[in-house]
């Protein structure tokens, strides 16, 4: 495999389905083609990496390059041909990364990867005649994620799983106390049928060496068989649990949650080398439904454990507790002078056992100018997906430019505006009713009193 090039003006050409496909290639950040082979004169390239337009909720049709996020989750998707120009490997998946590590001042803090800049893959390989395929991702200062897959008679295994990152990298890991090149080496040796594409929309969870690596929506096939993408999937054990037979009478409509009491209003904050840089204070309820079941849970701030990160562009809010895996709150700076509410990630037990995620990093909320605080006294709800909605209460959020650990000047939301608006103007209404109300009742004794006299 050739090395990435950036891309550059022109168009760049790929092998989907067998048909070749051609795009042009943009400037701006977001190109609408990523090749990892691209060269100013046709030459022939034999292992390509192509990507191809999918429909995200309320998003119109997204083109999305293998970009790896952390706490941020990108939908991936990935398409291996071989020198046929065949499919070998495909895959398509979520995942996050966060790590946790020891300062110079003895402290331990996390970080949370979410650089989307440019990847590379060198390495990745299809197996062509042999029984070993790897994808291979390159991204960030220093970060490395790779994939092992083996070949049997009849079946294809993920056999290990290795994530590499460099503390010496200052700016993703601050004050670091041990510098240098640390990987995380996972066995999983899973076996999966050769004609078969795994499938594992649960969240599937690797913690090892302060690393914690989620997983969700996997969907992966190595050693593909005649270029053709297999429609037979094979379960994980926890899709297995949730997986039900289809009902053949009409089902029931959606049950409507109990009404929950107001959650109580807790105050969180994250602290960098530099101080507090991120303070929210709120009361939240979550609005879950999952198999046409509704259900409202409140988070107690009391029994809620609370991490997160900031960087110049970016800034993470999570909360955990013993029925919660992560609540994420992302918030990123836009045009240079605001910040708004980016994207919210869960990961959840619910009663039953089952594990509910939701991630959405397309979000426009609590959008307020740098070197303020948004501010929300009345009820909102932060609507992430279908699914899953937040209610929030008393909210008051300032993710960057924090000073002395103290909010700055609130920019209040439309309802509190039109609340705070409307309160003076019923007061004024009513004092004015009040006036003409005590006039006329002045002016109905004047005049009795005018008649009394001339009666005498």
């Amino acid at each position: 495999m050739t090395r990435a090039a950036a891309p550059s003006a022109g168009f760049c050409s790929t092998v989907v389905s067998g048909w070749w496909l051609s795009f042009p290639i943009s400037p701006e950040p977001f190109s609408w083609c990523c090749c990892s082979c691209y060269h100013r004169r046709r030459l022939l390239c034999w292992i390509m990496v192509c990507f191809r337009l999918f429909r995200v909720p309320d998003s119109g049709l997204v083109l999305f390059c293998l970009v790896l996020g952390a706490v941020s989750s990108y939908a991936l998707e990935l398409n291996l041909t071989d020198s046929e120009k065949a499919t070998c490997l495909y895959a398509k998946w979520q995942m996050n990364f966060t790590i946790r590590y020891e300062t110079t001042s003895k402290n331990y803090t996390t970080v949370s990867i979410s650089d989307d800049g440019n990847a590379t893959y060198n390495g990745s390989i299809c197996g062509d005649h042999q029984n070993v395929s790897k994808i291979s991702v390159q991204f960030g200062s220093g970060f490395s994620w790779i994939v092992n897959f083996t070949k049997e008679v009849s079946t294809y295994s993920i056999h290990s799983i290795s994530f590499s990152y460099d503390t010496s990298d200052n700016t993703t890991f601050p004050d670091a106390k041990e510098k240098g090149l640390f990987t995380v080496n996972d066995i999983v040796a899973f076996g999966i049928p050769l004609n078969d594409i795994f499938r594992c929309n649960s969240l599937s969870t690797l913690e090892k060496n302060d690393v914690l690596q989620h997983y969700w929506d996997v969907h992966v096939q190595a050693f593909v068989q005649n270029g053709t993408v297999s429609t037979k999937e094979f379960l994980c054990d926890k899709d297995k649990s949730l997986t039900t037979v289809v009902p053949t009478t009409v089902p029931s409509p959606t049950t409507t949650p109990t009404p929950k009491e107001k959650p109580e209003v807790g105050s969180y904050s994250v602290n960098n080398t530099n101080g507090t840089c991120l303070l929210a204070t709120m009361g939240l309820q979550l609005n879950i439904t999952q198999d046409k079941v509704a259900s409202v849970i409140n988070i107690n701030p009391n029994t809620t454990d609370i991490t997160g990160s900031c960087h110049s562009q970016t800034a993470l809010l999570r909360l955990n507790s013993s029925n919660i895996k992560y609540l994420d709150f992302v918030f990123a700076v836009k045009n240079e002078n605001r910040f708004y509410l980016k994207e919210v990630n869960i990961s959840m037990y619910l009663v039953n056992g089952s594990v509910f995620s939701i991630a959405n990093n397309n979000l426009t909320y609590w959008d307020a100018p740098l070197g303020s605080s948004y501010m929300c006294n009345k009820e909102q709800t932060v609507s992430v997906s279908q699914a899953f909605q937040i209610n929030t209460f008393d909210l008051r959020v300032q993710p960057f430019n924090v000073v002395e650990g103290k909010y700055s000047t609130a920019k209040e939301c439309s309802a509190d505006f039109d609340l705070n608006f409307l309160i003076p103007v019923a007061v004024g209404v009513a004092l004015g009713f009040l006036i003409i109300v005590v006039f006329m009742s002045y002016m109905i004794g004047r005049r009795k009193s005018r008649t009394g006299y001339q009666s005498v």
